[in-house]
C-alpha cells in the first residue's frame, strides 16, 4: 500500500468516526424490505440491531456476507439482535436475492441513497485504478437504546458475521 493511499484510508476512517461516533444515536430511517413493507429502525427499540451496508445483491462478496449472516441468524436472535442489510438495490432485486439463496434476514432497499449518505457509507471507491462512487461495506452494531456501539469499516466478508456475533456477545 502506498503512503498516499494509506493516508487517504486514515482520513476516511477518521471522518467516518468523527461523524458516526460510538455512543451517539443511530440516524433514524424507514426503508422498504424485499416484500415492499416499510421497515423503520425505531421498530427495533429494545433489540440489538446489526445494520450492515453492502454494494449489490447477488455479487460474490455480498452473497457470502448475506449467507453468513443468515446462517447465524438464530444465534443473533438468541442474543436479542435483528439483522438488517441495506443496499441501493430495489425491493424486487432483494426479493430475488433472498429467494435464490434462502436468506432469512431483512434486506432493505435504498435506491435514493438517503440512508447510505446518513450513515456516511456512500463514498469514493477505487477499483483497478478507476475512482467511482459506491457503497463502502460497513457494519454498525446498534444497542437496545438506539446508540451506535461498534463500527466495522471497509469490511472483508470472510468470517465477518461471526466477528459481529462475537462482539455482540462480548458487549452484552
Amino acid at each position: 500500500m502506498e503512503i498516499a493511499e494509506f493516508k487517504e484510508k486514515l482520513i476516511k476512517r477518521a471522518f467516518l468516526k468523527a461523524v458516526m461516533k460510538l455512543g451517539t444515536a443511530a440516524p433514524h430511517f424507514s426503508l422498504t424490505d424485499s416484500g415492499e413493507k416499510v421497515v423503520s429502525l425505531s421498530e427495533f427499540k429494545g433489540k440489538w440491531v446489526i445494520l450492515y451496508f453492502y454494494p449489490k445483491d447477488d455479487t460474490p462478496g455480498c452473497t457470502i456476507e448475506a449467507i453468513d449472516f443468515s446462517g447465524l441468524q438464530k444465534e443473533f436472535a438468541k442474543a436479542g439482535a435483528v439483522i438488517l442489510g441495506v443496499s441501493p438495490d430495489s425491493a424486487k432485486s432483494h426479493c430475488r436475492f433472498t429467494e435464490k439463496h434462502n436468506l432469512n434476514i431483512i434486506l432493505l432497499s435504498d435506491p435514493e441513497k438517503e440512508v447510505l449518505q446518513k450513515y456516511k457509507v456512500w463514498g469514493k471507491k477505487k477499483f483497478m485504478g478507476r475512482e467511482y462512487l459506491g457503497v463502502v461495506r460497513t457494519t454498525f452494531l446498534i444497542d437496545t437504546q438506539g446508540k451506535i456501539r461498534q463500527i466495522w469499516e471497509n469490511v472483508k466478508v470472510k468470517n465477518h458475521a461471526q466477528e459481529v456475533l462475537d462482539a455482540l456477545k462480548s458487549i452484552k
